[in-house]
């Protein structure tokens, strides 16, 4: 009886959803003594591991569902260990019932998702497969979030028969240290069974893809309906109507352009940027994004690298930005086509004509044959410490960061996203753009993050939920934000600078907004490591994405390592001025496919990762090495309404001098002095010279442009004084 029962439910279960099953293979592997652990999306997914996996299970199910009415027809077809939350005893009974050569499932999220996310792994899961020594069996269910016995109603566009995918991934065993005892132990277990559920959400995700592709799959799972772009002119989009705009444009540029071609797009945030983007990305060319702040002569340069014929921009936008003078340098080396110009090209019937391939987009895009594996963007690097060069970025680079980030955040397609970071900013494209448009999120672009008075409101009027920034900008919205503004974020990311102290602390006491710090390179996509609200630990940058390994290299004279990662989303090379147009991949001593970051860090026993500075920006100062961006910390605690910036010199008796750049007029060195032995620090990182300016030079990104600053202080000592004896 209970053998048919399980084979009449699978039937009804594959005839109406087309169930899937990959890595059945992994279910033998695991042996006897196994602990299932699987995403909780609905309240088909007892039914589905009924089904669908060879035996007759066990589940761990909360002692008040087991009497519930709908759940006693599944429980006539498997085994039930009731589990009261409440009582400290039955986990033991579990572990017991395991040690037994058993097979027990459970979910340990502990609830169906609200988010489409996975929501906070429960630790005993974790300590029963510690203390049974079971293997642990992840499964991923995927498709069953998107039926009426989800919990998603409002959120996605729920369908009554979408496919099922179970995946069965490796068997683990938690390795939980011996000398780890108590509490300490169930904390450790859970961590690890956490680290194992979110690497399962990115291993089973579909980055492999492209990045149009990605936006019509979007559109199915939300909806053509669905409002998903804004802008400062307020005339939202639908998917529908984006696509839309993106067949006319690309249909344009594939005339203009070749296949595989890099193409020049420089744009504010608004919606035009958005539909270019994705206007070459249906046609298989590949967007660069220029920075417009560079100057001439640097992005002159990133145009040679890169081997730009043709660029994309905006009359209206050149003329409110003043870049006539740019724009004549780049018309010396590339053809400059404004978008306003297209619009004598575009006949009624070709919107017709747009619109009707809009609902056939697939089976239109299917026929470019983009892979997967080409390149899909060129960023540039900002340039900070010298020339710029482009990183050139895969389809799959960009996606597969975007999973990474989707399996540690609870991002919801009812978030509101207001992205005021540049585009040609990684972390504005991939982060502030590509990770919401491609996941439901409603964007709203504001096209300058420098506006801080503006920004806030904007906020408060679009009910931002999620926001991106620079500390430097993070800081200028919270001088002049009111109180209120902010009242719908719930979140906000920090990357590309150092998170200071004071910003965090505004963002806190002032708005009651937690501020995440993350860490990133243009070269991974960007992102590597990030706070969250479940792993957060102030001063850090977070612990790794999955899919991410890592390697720290020893550096005499500091703690911490040099860091090299490799990933799915670590670039496929660099274009630089040696060889115009050739893709040169990361390689270090690991071997092709690692990439140096260039950072120091430090690695905590949880994980938590700490950028100590960048390898360049460490002084030798009679012998010792002194980190400038620890400097930099230090003014910033003596004087914290203050920009700072901090550069070295030759200095002919202890190698190098440290020259403090500050907006604070009346800095005097002997505060600084009091603060560092205040903080315990060594008299080596207080500053030999003060240079007062009244801003710190940025780049386009937030960052400070240390170029521009070592400049200001080569004009501002006296010649004798750069060097001194």
């Amino acid at each position: 009886m209970v053998a048919f029962g399980r084979w009449l439910l699978r039937h009804v279960l594959r005839l109406a959803y087309s169930v899937r099953v990959t890595g059945l293979e992994h279910y033998e592997q695991a042996g006897r003594r196994v602990l299932i652990v699987a995403n909780h999306t609905s309240f088909l997914d007892a039914a589905l591991l009924a089904a669908f996996l060879p035996d007759r299970l066990t589940f761990a199910i909360n002692t008040e569902i087991s009497k519930r009415w709908w759940i006693k027809p599944l429980l006539k077809i498997v085994d039930a260990f009731p589990l009261d939350p409440t009582n400290p005893y039955s986990l033991k009974s579990l572990i017991r019932y395991i040690e037994q050569d058993k097979r027990a499932a459970i979910f340990p999220e502990g609830r169906i998702t609200v988010t489409g996310s996975l929501m906070k792994i429960y630790p005993g899961p974790g300590l029963v497969a510690d203390k049974s020594g079971a293997m642990v069996l992840p499964i991923r269910i995927d498709g069953a979030q998107y039926t009426p016995f989800s919990r998603l109603r409002g959120r996605v566009r729920l369908r009554w028969f979408p496919p099922i995918t179970l995946t069965i991934l490796p068997p683990r065993r938690l390795e939980v240290p011996a000398e780890v005892r108590g509490r300490e132990r169930r904390r450790v277990a859970g961590k690890l069974l956490a680290d194992l559920m979110t690497e399962m959400m990115f291993a089973t995700s579909n980055f492999r893809r492209t990045i149009f592709g990605a936006l019509l799959d979007a559109r199915r799972v939300h909806g053509g309906r669905h409002v998903i772009v804004e802008d400062v002119e307020r005339a939202p989009l639908t998917y529908n109507q984006l696509i839309v705009r993106v067949l006319l444009l690309g249909r344009i540029f594939a005339e203009d352009t070749k296949r595989g071609e890099i193409v020049g797009v420089m744009l504010p945030n608004a919606i035009g940027a958005v539909a270019t983007f994705f206007g070459l990305q249906a046609h298989g060319r590949v967007p660069a994004m220029l920075n417009y702040t560079l100057g001439a002569k640097s992005l002159l340069a990133a145009i040679e690298a890169a081997q730009i014929r043709r660029i994309y921009t905006s009359e209206r936008f050149v003329v409110a930005a003043k870049l006539e003078h740019l724009v004549a340098k780049l018309r010396e080396v590339a053809t400059v086509v404004y978008l306003e110009d297209l619009r004598e090209r575009i006949a009624p019937w070709l919107k017709i004509k747009a619109a009707v391939e809009s609902r056939f987009a697939g089976a239109f895009y299917a026929r470019r044959r983009v892979v997967t594996g080409e390149p899909a963007i060129v960023l540039f690097t900002s340039g900070s410490e010298g020339m710029p060069k482009g990183v050139v970025l895969s389809h799959s680079n960009v996606l597969a960061n975007r999973e990474q980030v989707a399996a540690r955040i609870d991002f919801s397609s009812q978030d509101v996203i207001l992205n005021a970071l540049p585009l040609f900013h990684s972390f504005g494209l991939t982060a502030g753009t590509l990770l919401p448009l491609l996941s439901g999120m409603r964007t709203f672009f504001y096209p300058s993050p420098l506006h801080y008075r503006i920004v806030p409101e904007m906020a408060y009027d679009v009910n931002a939920t999620i926001m991106f920034g620079t500390n430097t900008f993070l800081a200028g919205y919270a001088r002049f934000a009111h109180p209120y503004d902010f009242y719908s974020v719930r979140y906000v990311f920090a990357g590309a600078e150092k998170l200071k102290d004071e910003t965090r602390r505004v963002w806190t006491d002032k708005f009651g907004v937690q501020v995440f710090e993350g860490y990133g390179t243009t070269e991974t996509s960007p992102g590597l490591a990030t706070n969250t609200p479940v792993d957060l630990r102030a001063g850090t940058v977070g612990r790794f994405l999955p899919g991410i390994e890592y390697a720290l290299d020893p550096v005499p004279g500091v703690e911490g390592g040099r860091l090299s990662v490799r990933g799915p989303n670590v670039m496929l090379g660099y274009l630089k001025h040696d060889k115009p147009g050739v893709i040169q991949p990361p390689s270090t001593e690991r071997g092709t496919g690692w990439y140096d970051t260039g950072d120091i860090v430090t690695i905590d026993a949880d994980g938590f990762v700490t950028i100590q500075g960048r390898a360049k920006r460490f002084a030798k100062i009679g012998g010792e090495m002194v980190s400038l961006a620890a400097v930099e910390e230090l003014a910033t605690r003596t004087w914290p309404e203050a920009q700072h910036a901090c550069v070295s010199l030759p200095d002919f008796q202890k190698g190098e001098q440290l020259i403090l750049v500050t907006t604070r007029a009346d800095a005097q060195r002997a505060d600084l002095s009091a603060r560092a032995r205040s903080d315990g620090m060594s008299e080596l990182h207080v500053p030999k010279r003060i240079v007062p300016v009244p801003q710190i030079p940025l780049l386009g990104s937030g960052k400070a442009d240390y170029t521009a600053v070592l400049a200001l202080v080569e004009a501002a000592l006296p010649r004798g004084e750069r060097a001194v004896q």
